[in-house]
């Protein structure tokens, strides 16, 4: 997954820069526009890649046109994610029993490359894919459901052993990348489908990392919640009670979390901007 990631990356930096080298600048301009999607999770509530939760998600992005083959644009987003060990068909995790769902506030700005020659209005060059890179910071605040059905915070619990004060930040940034295509429906609007991936620069978008913490310890500091909710697991002792998993694997620390977005837009295109020609001065004759 790095290597692919990597890669991806680095074939689209790439192609942007030997399309700088040679690309005229035959369009310039302007787009606008909301879309409307739905946003996924993956990560250590989510192993197997499950599609299963989907949740509305939508945003506003502008786009400016640097050519017909490269263009940046800088957009605002809002996604719901959401995982459940309930729905795994692994036993450990089942058996782990945790659950999160979190609202995602995320501000994404990237650089594109069309794959085929793009200019709004064009009979034959009225479409084309395109590959995106870029990079976003977001907001998430990872909750869960108490048995009770109320729905708490899970950073201020702590759930992990983190002492107060050390607990993992709400504010984050991503590597943002993916595909999508383009097309025009009259000369101002088209549309744009794509899939944009966000790989996360924190492990915690689940509340779920590391391993479990000492639960008399975790009780003193944060609370009965916090030692309600840290530890969900179905196995228990012939007399009923929670086995004592301290040290024990919760999650996996060594993959950063991910969530994406599918969705499509619409943008209105205010037309071509072209900069004046400096390097050619007009000639005037002297009257004699």
């Amino acid at each position: 997954m790095r290597i692919l990631r990597s890669a991806f990356t680095l074939l689209l930096l790439t192609a942007f820069a030997s399309t700088c080298l040679r690309a005229q600048l035959e369009m310039r301009g302007l787009e606008v526009g909301p879309w409307v999607g739905t946003s996924f999770y993956f990560g250590d509530l989510n192993t197997e890649y499950r599609l299963d939760r989907v949740n509305l998600a939508g945003g506003f992005g502008a786009r400016y046109n640097f050519n017909h083959r490269l263009a940046a644009r800088v957009s605002l987003n809002y996604g719901k994610i959401e995982a459940y060990d309930s729905d795994s068909d692994n036993p450990f995790e089942r058996n782990r029993n945790l659950s999160f769902q979190s609202i995602i506030f995320d501000g994404t700005a990237q650089l594109e490359f069309n794959f085929l020659p793009y200019f709004h209005g064009h009979r034959e060059y009225f479409f084309t894919p395109y590959a995106f890179a870029g990079i976003s910071v977001f907001r998430h605040n990872p909750q869960t459901e108490t048995d009770a059905g109320e729905l708490v915070n899970l950073r201020e619990l702590g759930t992990e052993g983190q002492l107060r004060g050390e607990e993992y930040l709400v504010l984050s940034s991503a590597l943002a990348y993916g595909l999508g295509i383009k097309w025009d429906l009259t000369y101002e609007l088209s549309m744009d489908a794509n899939i944009g991936f966000r790989n996360a620069n924190t492990d915690y978008l689940d509340d779920v990392s590391t391993v479990y913490p000492d639960q008399s310890d975790l009780r003193r500091s944060r609370g009965p919640l916090a030692a309600e909710l840290y530890d969900r697991g179905l196995m228990r002792t012939p007399e009923g009670n929670r086995i004592d998993r301290q040290g024990e694997q919760r999650g996996d620390d060594t993959l950063k979390d991910t969530y994406f977005f599918v969705g499509l837009g619409i943008n209105y295109y205010f037309g071509d901007v072209r900069c004046p020609d400096y390097g050619h001065k007009k000639s005037r004759r002297r009257r004699r």
